[in-house]
């Protein structure tokens, strides 16, 4: 059966009024010895919000968005997207749940051999869109992003935004619920941060539920989102309008 699994309405079960919801979820590295990664993470992102992860190394911000891919699977809770429960899913029932989210890592990963124009088809081929859909969508998609005029180029034509730029492109053009961005402006300049962000509060604004995990606290702090701060696998402070602030 291919249908979303049903999700418990019961009084008071949350679950089934957010994009992302986890509750009691604990997993240990399992190359650690069993050391925990995530302990007791109580999580709900509604839809439309934007909300930045943040914490040191080692805080646990990676293996949060394994979980939400389900590149991995909790040891104990309940982890909940887009309305499949995860922790029960069956390993051939992942790619049609991953449609739903678009993911934008930060070492872009585009097909070098490939230009703009096909990196981004490419998200579209995969889940068997006609070709006409496929000539409407990318275009309009690369406009989106600012990079129309460059559907031709390779990717070592552009530059690190500009490439990060086709990146969403890709995570977009299917019109996921959900866009993960871990890291996706490591590798750039100030001047390509800001325009990435700004890119990606654009793309939240149209409705897409976006979560990012980072480092950099000024463009954190200079945005004022939701900010979810993990500290040794622990979510330490959850804020509103929040910062990223040290220790």
């Amino acid at each position: 059966m291919a249908e979303k699994r049903k999700i418990s309405r019961e009084k008071g079960d949350d679950s089934n009024r957010n994009v992302i919801y986890l509750e009691n979820v604990n997993i240990a590295y399992s190359d650690a010895n069993g050391v925990p990664a995530l302990m007791n993470i109580n999580l709900k992102i509604k839809k439309g919000e934007f909300v930045f992860i943040v914490g040191d190394s080692g805080s646990g911000k990676s293996t949060l968005i394994k979980l939400l891919l389900k590149e991995l699977t909790a040891d104990s809770g309940r982890v909940i997207v887009n309305g499949y429960d995860l922790t029960r899913m069956k390993h051939n029932k992942v790619p049609k749940f991953r449609r739903g989210l678009g993911v934008v890592f930060q070492d872009f990963r585009l097909l070098k051999d490939r230009n703009v124009y096909e990196n981004v088809a490419f998200a579209q081929r995969i889940v068997m869109r006609p070709e006409r859909e496929i000539r409407k969508n990318v275009p309009n998609m690369l406009s989106l992003v600012g990079l129309a005029g460059k559907y031709k180029a390779k990717p070592k034509q552009l530059s690190g935004g500009e490439q990060q730029r086709v990146a969403v492109a890709r995570a977009l053009v299917n019109r996921p619920t959900i866009l993960l961005a871990d890291e996706p402006t490591g590798n750039l300049d100030y001047r390509n941060t800001n325009d990435i962000m700004k890119l990606l509060e654009k793309v939240n604004e149209n409705g897409t539920t976006v979560v990012v995990v980072t480092h950099n606290r000024d463009i954190v702090n200079e945005m004022q989102k939701r900010v979810i701060t993990l500290k040794q696998g622990v979510i330490v402070s959850d804020e509103k309008e929040g910062a990223y602030i040290d220790d």
